[in-house]
C-alpha cells in the first residue's frame, strides 16, 4: 500500500461501506422469505404509516407541483444562491406540466372524484394506495443511506475488481455490479436511484447510464416470487428464477451492442466530469489498487452533517422527482391497459410467432405480451387464468425479463436524469421481448 494512512482511514472505508453493504445487498430471511434490510425498513415504515401515506403521497405531489410552477413564474434566477432546489424545481415546460397533471391525478384519486378509469383500483388507487406507499418507504431508507455504498470507496474497490468483467462482457465500468447486485437482491427502483447519482456525479457517461438503468435494474428476488405465485406455480420457483437469469443475461449482452443504447453518446453530463480510471499502475494488483482509491475516497468525506445532508436531498430529489413522473404516466399507461383494447390489438402480432413455437392458448398469451409495459403486474393477473401451466409460466418469466414497466422503472427512468426518453422505452421494452421470448419458450417446452 503506497499511502501513508493511518488505521481511522481504514476504518473510514471500511466500517460505513460494511454498513452499506449490509443494508442493500445481504439478504435477510423474513416470514416472507429473504430480502435486503432497506426492504425490512421500508416495510416497517408502511405498516407504520399504512392510514397516512396515501395523503402524504398526495401532498407531496401537489406541493411538487405548487412550487415548480412558482420557479417558473419567479424565473430561472430566482434559485441561483440554491442549486440543489434550482435543480429540482426549474424544469423544463414538458416536466412542469407532468407534474401539473400529476397533481390533479392525485387528488382525483385520494377524493375519488370523477370517472372511475382514473381512480378505480385497478388504477389509480393501485398506484396511490399501492405502488407509491411501497415508492415513498423505498426512497426514504434508500435516499438516507445510499451515500454508504456510493461515498465511502465501496465503488471504487469494487470497479477495480470485477472491470475486467464488466468490460469485455457488458462495456461497462466495474462499479456498475453494485448497481446490478442492489436491484438484484434488493428492488429495482434502487438500482435506478444508483445509476442516475452515479450519472450525476461524472462516473457514468451517457451511454453506460441507459445501459445499466435499463438493463441492470432488475426486478428483485422477491418480487419475482410474488409473480410465480400469482399464475399459481410458486413450486416451480426455482427453475422459474434460473430462467430469468439467463435470458436476462442474453439480453444485457445484446442491448448495450444495438440501437437505441449503442447509439447514446460516450460523454459525460458536465465538462468537469471524469469518469473513472480503471487502468491499473504498476506495482499493483486490481485490489490493491482498488483499495487505495477506495480509502482516498473515503478521506473526501468530511463530515456527518454532509452525510445527513446529501442523504436528505437524495429523498426529497425522489420523492419530488419521481413520484409525480410515477403517478402522471402511470396512471395514463393503466387506464389505457385496462379500458381500451390497445395492448391487445398490439400483441396480435404474437399469435403466429407464439404458434409457431408450438405455446398453448396463443391467442390469450398474446393478449399480455406488450400490457407489461402498463405494469408488470399486469400480464401474470391476466394469464393466471389460463389452463395451460407451460403459457403460465412464460407469461410470468417474459413479464419479468422485459424490465421496462411504466408504473414503477419506466416511470422512475423518465423521472430521473438517466439520459433515456419516452421513445427510447418503448424500443428497449420490444427488443427486450423479442431477444427473452425465444429463450423463455426454449426452456418451458424442456420443462413442462
Amino acid at each position: 500500500m503506497r499511502g501513508n494512512y493511518r488505521l481511522g482511514d481504514h476504518l473510514k472505508f471500511i466500517i460505513p461501506s460494511l454498513i452499506g453493504i449490509f443494508l442493500f445487498i445481504i439478504p435477510v430471511r423474513t416470514e416472507d422469505g429473504f430480502t435486503i434490510p432497506i426492504a425490512i425498513l421500508a416495510n416497517w415504515v408502511q405498516d407504520l404509516l399504512r392510514n397516512q401515506l396515501s395523503f402524504i403521497m398526495m401532498i407531496i405531489i401537489i406541493l411538487t407541483a405548487l412550487l415548480t410552477l412558482l420557479a417558473k413564474m419567479l424565473g430561472e434566477d430566482s434559485m441561483a444562491k440554491t442549486p440543489f432546489f434550482h435543480k429540482l424545481l426549474y424544469v423544463n415546460w414538458f416536466w412542469t406540466l407532468t407534474r401539473v397533471v400529476a397533481a390533479i391525478f392525485a387528488i382525483m384519486v385520494y377524493y375519488k372524484i370523477g370517472p372511475e378509469a382514473i381512480h378505480g383500483e385497478v388504477t389509480g388507487q393501485l398506484l396511490l394506495d399501492s405502488l407509491l406507499h411501497v415508492l415513498f418507504a423505498v426512497f426514504l431508507f434508500a435516499g438516507i443511506f445510499l451515500p454508504l455504498l456510493m461515498n465511502f470507496g465501496l465503488m471504487e474497490l469494487f470497479g477495480m475488481l470485477t472491470t475486467k468483467l464488466m468490460r469485455p462482457l457488458f462495456n461497462l465500468p466495474g462499479r456498475s455490479s453494485i448497481d446490478a447486485l442492489a436491484s438484484w437482491i434488493g428492488d429495482g427502483t434502487i438500482g435506478v436511484l444508483l445509476t442516475s447519482k452515479q450519472y450525476e456525479d461524472g462516473f457514468y457517461t451517457k451511454r453506460e447510464a441507459a445501459i445499466i438503468g435499463t438493463t441492470f435494474s432488475v426486478v428483485s428476488i422477491t418480487f419475482t416470487l410474488i409473480v410465480i405465485e400469482e399464475v399459481g406455480l410458486g413450486h416451480m420457483f426455482v427453475p422459474f428464477y434460473l430462467t430469468v437469469l439467463a435470458a436476462g443475461l442474453v439480453a444485457a449482452l445484446i442491448m448495450p451492442r444495438i440501437p437505441p443504447l449503442s447509439r447514446k453518446p460516450d460523454t459525460y453530463v458536465n465538462e468537469q466530469a471524469s469518469g473513472i480510471e480503471e487502468t491499473i499502475p504498476e506495482g499493483h494488483n486490481s485490489f490493491s489498487f482498488g483499495y487505495e482509491k477506495a480509502i482516498d475516497r473515503a478521506k473526501k468525506e468530511a463530515s456527518f452533517y454532509q452525510f445527513i445532508k446529501e442523504g436528505s436531498q437524495n429523498v426529497l430529489d425522489m420523492w419530488m422527482g419521481v413520484a409525480p413522473v410515477v403517478m402522471a404516466f402511470g396512471l395514463v399507461a393503466l387506464m389505457i391497459a385496462e379500458y381500451t383494447p390497445l395492448f391487445q390489438w398490439l400483441g396480435t402480432p404474437f399469435i403466429p410467432i407464439l404458434e409457431l413455437m408450438q405455446v398453448p392458448f396463443a391467442h390469450e398469451a398474446s393478449e399480455t405480451i406488450l400490457i407489461g409495459f402498463a405494469d408488470m403486474f399486469l400480464p401474470s393477473v391476466i394469464g393466471a387464468s389460463i389452463e395451460s401451466e407451460m403459457t403460465r409460466f412464460i407469461i410470468a418469466a417474459l413479464s419479468v425479463t422485459q424490465l421496462i414497466y411504466m408504473s414503477e422503472v419506466g416511470g422512475l427512468l423518465l423521472g430521473s436524469k438517466v439520459p433515456v426518453s419516452f421513445k427510447d422505452l418503448i424500443l428497449i421494452f420490444l427488443l427486450r421481448t423479442i431477444i427473452t421470448l425465444p429463450i423463455i419458450v426454449l426452456v418451458a417446452h424442456i420443462l413442462f
